[in-house]
């Protein structure tokens, strides 16, 4: 029962990238929980510490290709904490509605808005600003399949140390 679960989390971290929580976060807790529960029989130390370091990087990864393509893209720093605001607020009104998946959408939705409505007060034109938010999204993207891919590679190191 425990290794299901163990093993149900680690599926969860991947699927839990897509919406832009750190995935790899949950597999890290999930491998380390195992650890210390099997007493650190199939996972050992070296696996946790490469767990980490690939954990780190996807993060700093994903961040960097997120602020890297909203920069080349012509969106600026005030756009950007634009976006981080309409995000919050975009959380805070979508939660109540439809709970966790409320809370997902209203923080895409809440910055995409956010910037897409600045934009427009700034140049009075629709499609150039349609643009910036798109070009803003496609570095974000970028960094959510990389970071997608260092879970997937976590889970098969976690799990080929435990089935081998």
């Amino acid at each position: 029962m425990g290794l299901t679960i163990f093993i149900l989390v680690l599926f969860a971290g991947i699927f839990s990238t897509i919406f832009g929580i750190p995935g790899t976060a949950i597999i890290l807790i999930d491998v380390i929980l195992y650890a210390f529960m099997t007493g650190f029989e199939r996972i050992g130390f070296k696996i946790l510490f490469i767990l980490v370091i690939i954990s780190i990087l996807a993060e700093a990864i994903d961040f960097a290709f997120g602020m890297a393509g909203a920069a080349r893209f012509g969106v600026s720093k005030q756009k950007i904490w634009i976006a981080v605001f309409g995000s919050f607020a975009g959380a805070i009104v979508m939660t109540p509605v439809l709970f966790g998946l409320g809370t997902i959408i209203g923080i895409f939705l809440g910055g995409f808005g956010g910037i897409l409505i600045v934009v427009i007060i700034r140049q009075s034109m629709l499609k150039p600003a349609l643009r910036a938010d798109y070009r803003a999204i496609l570095g974000g993207v970028a960094g959510t399949l990389i970071k997608g891919f260092c879970t997937i590679t976590m889970t098969i190191i976690s799990l080929s140390n435990i089935y081998s």
